[in-house]
């Protein structure tokens, strides 16, 4: 981690912002050369599930990407993001899971059916004894491909549904929940938002491919929601990047770190204090 991240650290502003709406923005967090390597990683990936069978009209759904390409593994720390991520959840934080999707034009009619709408985590839902339920995690999502326009297979969230339990579905599955808007954003956006924001993607009626990467930062006490088999990354891997990757000198040190398991909370110590505590 270089000092040119610090001035990247989440403003007041921005943590008013997700504190209250469940999400965030942030425009032109990948540059145009980084988009175009990203997708065509993204593209290498899809192809390959297509030679092996893959539906081409179905959406791709690929967790555990990160060890694919050294450009995926680079976001993981990216000076850009990694600075509002603890700025929201804190120093003991890693990439409990990630996952690349490739959605397809569906080729079929616009409809009103409800969208999938849900919140993250699954049965932290319903076993957690608290309201509003906790934060635990949020993810980023890079957005690859255009979807400035609504119909590309839109990522949709209801903001400020954070800090509820429960959402009310439309009568017989028409139409979507109140105050549901579509995030419309361009190519190299970054988009940050609350496990507990309730969201859904939805079709793409367009002619476009929705490509997007996410990457999911919660707790180092938190399993990883799959397999993640980026411990081969470890050795080639700095420190920090190192925790993020899951790193812990023992068990223990998931949930009362040392130095050596949290070499983020070091760095933050010397060139950001008020945000090492």
């Amino acid at each position: 981690m270089e000092t040119t991240a610090l001035p990247f650290r989440l403003t007041d502003d921005e943590r008013r912002h997700f504190n209250e709406q469940g999400y965030l923005i942030v425009e032109d967090a990948l540059n145009r050369e980084q988009v175009a390597r990203l997708t065509a990683l993204t593209d290498t990936v899809h192809e390959k599930k297509l030679a092996a069978g893959f539906d081409p009209h179905t959406a791709l759904f690929y967790p555990n990407f990160i060890p694919d390409a050294p450009e995926f593994a680079d976001l993981v720390d990216y000076e850009k993001i990694l600075p509002k991520v603890w700025g929201i959840l804190g120093w003991n934080i890693y990439l409990y899971h990630a996952h690349l999707i490739v959605t397809p034009p569906s080729g079929k009619p616009r409809d009103n059916k409800t969208f999938g709408w849900h919140q993250d985590s699954g049965r932290v839902n319903q076993e957690m004894e608290s309201h509003p339920r906790p934060r635990l995690s949020l993810k980023v999502a890079y957005f690859l491909s255009d979807t400035s326009e609504e119909g590309r297979g839109n990522f949709w969230i209801i903001p400020g549904s954070h800090l509820d339990d429960t959402l009310t579905l439309p009568e017989n599955r028409e139409g979507q929940p109140a105050g549901a808007i579509p995030v419309k954003v361009k190519p190299g956006t970054a988009v940050f938002f609350d496990r507990r924001l309730w969201h859904t993607a939805s079709p793409n009626w367009s002619e476009i491919t929705r490509k997007i990467l996410f990457y999911g930062y919660g707790y180092r006490w938190i399993r990883t929601k799959d397999d993640m088999t980026v411990q081969d990354l470890w050795p080639h891997s700095d420190p920090i990047r190192k925790q993020l990757l899951g790193y812990g000198t023992n068990c223990n040190g998931f949930y009362s770190p040392t130095d050596d398991d949290v070499p983020l909370r070091v760095w933050l110590r010397e060139h950001s204090p008020d945000e090492a505590r």
